[in-house]
């Protein structure tokens, strides 16, 4: 089968591989009809998480037909339509019986690696390194999903693989961003990041009842989407003051109450001096992660207020004002989503019109064309916010 597999840091290639084969009774097999490239794919393309290696099949964002199903999964049948979350969730330990589905204590096959870099294993996960399980990922003809009475969510009838792919990961990792903020009436939100999550972040903060929600990012088309999902915006490229400045002249002098660090490790602001050092640091692999936005979030957020924090971190973070995040009480939540705590609430939303996920979609193509398009996506070339691929 056709496969997108990483090669090193900014190779990607589409590879003939071997075809996937049931492994447990609990196991399906899916013929993928629909994936994705998220910008978590990004990190592993420019060698930002580590334990990948040569002909790791990537891709988290997937969903397809159900084509062979294990001896004990009662759950699923063959002809079955389901988005896959990105987690691998036994349904069974401590966690999972709690709900924390990304935090299963037994689906990380390598949970040496997680427990070194973290101080406990975490979830496995498809497609994202040998750091969290060395599952092979979603984009490839077909798929083999573990654990898969558990996770895997059936699409009705009716609704389109472009409106569900999504369940699988970005608009529950937008949704549970602004749950994680306690959204209240009055509530400003600020929202670092206009790219696919920060787009399901806003409109999750909208629909989850925020009086005003302010978008930043400094890409023209991402700033016009946000707009058009009713936030206000700023494009920092275009502002002399800082945004904490910026967000206060923009509220009389409020501020806001909650904000969203949808951006994570590849922060890409330019003028800043802590952003221009985070990148020479990690050029010269004196450093991991460039968290920017997360420092900006915490400097803006107000005394009492919520960080909330999606964006994908790998490592160590240098010069985080926590200081600032102690003396103005702020609470910070943050983690892998626990996508299957909110899927069927975001289904049934899908189903009553209440949002079509397929708004983020600007780039269609084949898996064939996927190493091309994941540059497209990475240096935001030709418009490109999301791209979705099909076998």
């Amino acid at each position: 089968m056709k496969a997108l597999c990483w090669h090193g840091k900014g190779d990607i290639r589409c590879d003939s591989v071997p075809d996937p084969r049931i492994e447990d009774g609990r196991d399906v097999i899916i013929k993928m009809t629909a994936c994705a490239i998220c910008g978590s794919d990004l990190h592993l393309m420019d060698g930002y998480i580590p334990f990948m290696e040569k002909g790791d099949i990537l891709g988290h964002e997937f969903m397809g037909e159900v084509v062979e199903v294990g001896r004990d999964n009662k759950k699923l049948k063959v002809g079955d339509r389901v988005v896959v979350p990105f987690t691998i969730c036994c349904g069974e330990c401590q966690q999972c019986l709690k709900g924390n589905w990304s935090v299963c204590e037994r689906t990380n096959r390598n949970a040496e690696n997680a427990t070194k870099a973290f101080g406990y294993p975490t979830a496995g996960l498809f497609g994202y390194s040998h750091l969290t399980g060395a599952y092979a990922g979603g984009q490839a003809e077909f798929v083999r999903v573990p654990y898969a009475d558990v996770s895997p969510i059936i699409i009705p009838n009716g609704m389109s693989d472009q409106q569900a792919l999504f369940l699988g990961d970005i608009f529950p990792t937008g949704w549970m961003a602004a749950a994680n903020c306690e959204i209240e009436p009055t509530d400003i939100v600020a929202i670092w990041g206009c790219g696919p999550v920060g787009q399901f972040c806003i409109k999750s903060a909208l629909m989850q009842g925020a009086a005003r929600v302010i978008a930043i990012d400094n890409v023209p088309e991402r700033l016009a989407l946000a707009q058009q999902a009713g936030a206000e915006i700023i494009n920092f490229d275009d502002e002399d003051a800082t945004i904490l400045d910026r967000l206060k002249e923009m509220t009389g002098g409020h501020g806001a109450d909650k904000c969203i660090d949808a951006v994570g490790a590849e922060s890409h602001a330019t003028a800043s001096f802590d952003a221009i050092i985070d990148k020479v640091k990690a050029a010269t692999l004196l450093g991991t992660d460039r968290p920017h936005a997360l420092r900006a979030a915490i400097m803006a957020c107000r005394p009492g207020g919520i960080v909330s924090v999606p964006g994908v971190y790998g490592g160590f973070l240098d010069k985080i004002p926590f200081g600032a995040a102690m003396n103005k009480g702020l609470t910070i939540r943050t983690g892998q989503t626990h996508v299957n705590r909110y899927s069927q609430e975001l289904l049934r939303r899908i189903e009553e019109g209440q949002i079509d996920p397929s708004f983020i979609i600007t780039h269609r193509a084949k898996l064939e064309d996927g190493p091309e398009l994941y540059e497209t996506f990475r240096d935001k070339k030709d418009n490109c916010i999301k791209v979705v691929l099909t076998a």
